[in-house]
């Protein structure tokens, strides 16, 4: 990736291409194993999981049907307002099925906190959680993470899916960017 792509404050690659494709395998493997034999609903929060919910998805040898909700509650910045909107809800029934929700990134927990009582409150049997990435040092809210693949500390990250201001999603890798 040519160096006047990234952003001015880019301090470094946290997981590289192959790291990140070792962790989604694993996360593969403990969903696949507590899931045997069950069908599966796997929720997608738009933008920021997609890349990775789709390498997930791929590795995953349950049945399993998708579907997305968006919701906001970072503009444009890089700390999240606390309010939570939804954008775009799910299109599927959650009615007595067991949820997987993917995501990219839990920090604070607020936004999914009221993700799972949502689908909870649409009827799902179960509500797991999944991410990519976890930032349990800014946890305002305890939210029952199952399954996650890398812990970090408290740094804003770019990159497979996930952005600053719109921008960075392509990246193949995630990155670290210093906070101006």
């Amino acid at each position: 990736m040519e160096k006047n792509y990234l952003p001015k404050n880019f301090s470094r690659i946290l997981l590289n291409e192959s790291q990140i494709e070792k962790i989604v395998s694993t996360l593969a493997e403990h969903i696949n194993h507590d899931f045997r034999g069950k069908e599966l609903m796997v929720v997608g929060i738009l933008k920021g999981s997609f890349m990775f919910m789709s390498d997930l998805v791929k590795k995953l040898d349950v049945p399993c049907c998708i579907d997305f909700m968006s919701v906001s509650s970072y503009g444009s910045g890089t700390q999240s307002g606390g309010r939570v909107n939804i954008v775009k809800d799910l299109s599927e029934s959650v009615s007595g099925k067991d949820v997987l929700v993917v995501e990219d990134i839990i920090d604070s927990g607020i936004t999914l906190d009221f993700i799972i009582k949502h689908i909870l409150n649409k009827g799902a049997e179960s509500v797991s959680l999944c991410t990519l990435l976890n930032k349990p040092e800014r946890r305002k809210k305890a939210v029952p993470v199952k399954y996650w693949g890398y812990e970090i500390d408290n740094e804003f990250v770019i990159g497979y899916g996930m952005d600053y201001a719109e921008k960075y999603r392509n990246l193949p890798f995630i990155g670290v960017i210093n906070e101006e």
